[in-house]
């Protein structure tokens, strides 16, 4: 493992999705790891350093709103790690609480991958 390697997380509940990035990224030599709900996310956090998180808002059909929690954990545990929300739905409450929780990014979905990973670059401040 090259230590210039970016270590990236990938939390959403669709399956497609997680695929798609995690073919992309991959592909642009990044080390991937996917989660698709919120305790999975947040064991593979506490036992992994990672640079980016990339979480969806909403993981179930609950009233919870995962990708906050998920921000909210990785702001406890892991400071450093930068974190990019995904949403198809976002409400400016929801905006401020990510804000307000740190996060780097919000982006709307579906979003082209090109725009995600460009995204992650600019997060970072090099590229992938």
């Amino acid at each position: 493992m090259g230590g210039m390697n970016i270590h990236l997380l990938l939390v959403d509940d669709d399956p497609t999705v997680l695929a798609a990035l995690h073919k992309y990224f991959a592909a642009a030599g990044v080390d991937v790891d996917c989660a698709r709900e919120l305790e999975e996310a947040e064991a593979m956090i506490v036992s992994n350093n990672y640079d980016v998180v990339i979480a969806d808002l909403r993981l179930s059909w609950s009233s919870v709103i995962e990708g906050l929690e998920v921000l909210r954990f990785i702001r406890r545990h892991s400071r450093q790690t930068h974190v990019i929300i995904l949403s198809a739905h976002v409400s400016q409450d929801i905006r401020e609480s990510a804000d307000a929780l740190g996060a780097d990014a919000f982006i709307p979905k579906p979003a082209p991958l090109p725009y995600i990973a460009e995204t992650v670059s600019r997060v970072l401040g090099r590229a992938l």
